[in-house]
């Protein structure tokens, strides 16, 4: 068989691939090209030769198997062999300085002194101990322990008396207030309970005897016994949980008794739950308070008075809080169960409150409506006005609704106002009245002289406007002014009795030195309507009452920081020296100048 022809195509096939290799023929250089062609040409020299020899026949025993062998790879870095490449010249660089004559002289920098302040020392106790005239004294100690790290204690007493020696005042009016508070509070991780109690002693005298006695003899008006004391105590104490759907409950108890035989206890219990909703929050908080009490006997009869009072309620509440918008909708109702008297009553309150945020901080506008049942008790009466007989009818007052809307906000950084108005209605609002004077018969008690003050309930509906402006700039000065105006239509009564018609005050603090400090208050009352119930065959009672002037009450303190530790003050009260009648038959003091030192200390 003759191949040759075979063998050559092959060959003359590769050797063309070879030669097609223009990737790798191209990174040949001259003289490998020059070499593959003697190779080429020589190889086909023998091919020729072979041809001259003849024909003839070969045998094939192993099929024929080419191989590919490996092109050259071409290189990653190829070196650069650039005839034009040519190499980069040395550059040399002087300065030719010139000196310059220069009178300047840069200064030696200084850093900026900057006055650190002094930082304040706190104390955790105090003493307080000042004396003025009317033979008065003011006594304050104030003490607080640190247990732990999350555990204190603390207590507060304090004393203020005076001789009274009240200008024309022909009876004994000295008064004195002692009492001592202590508390105990711990802070867990996530609870925090409050434990409280304290005590009060006060003596106060019924000087206010009716005009019908100013002619009678020294003699016996220094027999009369008029005077009253108060005795009264309380425990009480609060938990508050967090991450938890019941949020805090607040449990007192009052007890309070007095020198006629006179007894009142009041327990309340305040507890306070909210849930979280999707977009609203959901609280109930409810309320229960208890008040059973006793007088020896009435006004008018040696009969004595007991009273036992159960009030509970619940005011669930829904509330939605965005950004600007404050929604909270609400009722309660409360349940009233007197036992002495086998009455019971139920009755439902509005507890809705809006809040708007019309411009940022600078107006917010609000409005809502309230509602509830107010317990009255002995010891709410004597604490505003401690002239009052112990010979009370004590029932709750049924605040049936108070509509109310305003605008508050601030007019700078430092000024901030609220504007309001509100309309309520009342059922059963505590008024007081002047018990009235014994005539052709002798008082056998010290508060039957037409001097003190028992209770009349009405419904009353009250009109009122209210305004207050707030300037604080920083610590150094801050001042307060608050206004309001009351109008009120009485159901029985000819006029709602001793509520003012205007009430106003204005009250500043400052510091004129880092010692020297300061402040002072001025408080106005407007005009009160009286009733003098004064009974006897020859004197016509008043229906209409009499009017107490409104009166203008001036103080003023100042202070004097010595060291961290010790300060002096001097106080100034009813600096005009008005005599004024706050209750009827019952002037104050005159011009009233405290001094006294203040120590605070560490145990």
């Amino acid at each position: 068989m003759n191949i040759l022809p075979i063998c050559n195509c092959k060959l003359y096939r590769n050797l063309k691939n070879m030669l097609n290799l223009n990737s790798i023929v191209k990174n040949y250089n001259k003289s490998g090209i020059l070499i593959l062609l003697l190779v080429l040409f020589q190889y086909s020299g023998v091919m020729a030769q072979e041809e001259d020899l003849g024909t003839e026949v070969v045998n094939i025993v192993k099929p024929y198997t080419p191989t590919i062998s490996d092109a050259f790879k071409v290189k990653e870095t190829p070196e650069l062999n650039d005839s034009l490449t040519t190499q980069k010249k040395e550059v040399n660089y002087n300065i030719f300085s010139v000196p310059v004559a220069s009178t300047f002289t840069p200064a030696k920098g200084k850093a900026a002194t900057v006055e650190k302040a002094k930082p304040i020392k706190l104390y955790d106790n105090y003493a307080t101990l000042g004396f003025g005239n009317y033979t008065s004294i003011l006594g304050e100690l104030f003490s607080n322990f640190d247990i732990s790290r999350t555990d204190n204690a603390g207590f507060f007493f304090k004393h203020n008396s005076s001789q009274g020696d009240i200008d024309g005042v022909r009876v004994e009016n000295k008064y004195y207030d002692t009492s001592l508070d202590g508390n105990y509070t711990s802070r867990q991780r996530d609870m925090t309970y409050r434990a409280e109690a304290g005590v009060e002693h006060q003596l106060f005298n019924w000087y206010g005897i009716s005009p019908n006695y100013d002619t009678v003899p020294d003699e016996f008006i220094n027999d009369l016994e008029l005077k009253q004391t108060y005795l009264s105590g309380y425990v009480g104490g609060s938990i508050a949980l967090d991450n938890s759907f019941f949020e805090r409950a607040a449990v007192q108890v009052r007890y309070l008794s007095d020198s006629f035989s006179s007894s009142e206890l009041n327990v309340t219990a305040k507890p306070e739950f909210s849930f979280p909703l999707t977009d609203f929050t959901l609280t109930v908080d409810g309320e229960v308070d208890y008040l059973s009490g006793s007088f020896d006997r009435m006004y008018f009869s040696a009969q004595g008075i007991n009273y036992s009072v159960l009030n509970a309620g619940v005011s669930p509440s829904i509330v939605y809080v965005n950004e600007d918008l404050t929604i909270s909708l609400g009722v309660a109702g409360f349940i009233s169960l007197d036992t002495e008297n086998s009455a019971s009553e139920f009755n439902l309150y509005p507890r809705i409150n809006l809040s708007y945020r019309l411009v940022d901080e600078l107006l917010i506008a609000y409005a809502g409506a309230d509602g509830g049942l107010r317990q009255n008790t002995y010891y709410n009466f004597k604490e505003e006005n401690p002239f009052v007989s112990p010979t009370l009818q004590i029932m709750p007052t049924s605040e049936l609704y108070d509509g109310f809307a305003g605008l508050k906000g601030k007019l700078s950084n430092s000024v901030g106002y609220n504007v309001r108005a509100s309309y309520g209605k009342e059922n059963d609002k505590a008024l007081f009245v002047i018990n009235p004077t014994f005539q052709g018969n002798t008082p056998t008690q010290g508060y039957e002289y037409g001097n003190s003050f028992g209770i009349q309930y009405d419904d009353v509906n009250t009109l009122s406007l209210f305004g207050e402006l707030k300037v604080e700039v920083s610590e150094v000065f801050s001042l307060g002014v608050t206004g309001e105006y009351f109008s009120y239509k009485t159901a029985n009564e000819l006029e709602a009795w001793n509520l003012p018609d205007i009430k106003a005050s204005i009250f500043t603090n400052f510091n004129i030195t880092e010692q020297l400090y300061g402040g002072a208050s001025i408080f106005y009352i407007g005009e009160r309507k009286a009733q003098p119930l004064v009974f006897g065959p020859f004197i016509e009672p008043n229906p209409e009452g009499i009017t107490l002037d409104s009166y203008l009450d001036a103080n003023v303190h100042l202070g004097y920081r010595i060291n961290d530790r010790l300060s002096v003050f001097a106080k100034g009260s009813n600096l005009l020296g008005d005599n004024y009648e706050k209750w009827v038959n019952y002037p104050v003091q005159g011009i009233q100048a405290l001094l006294g030192a203040t120590y605070k200390f560490d145990w």
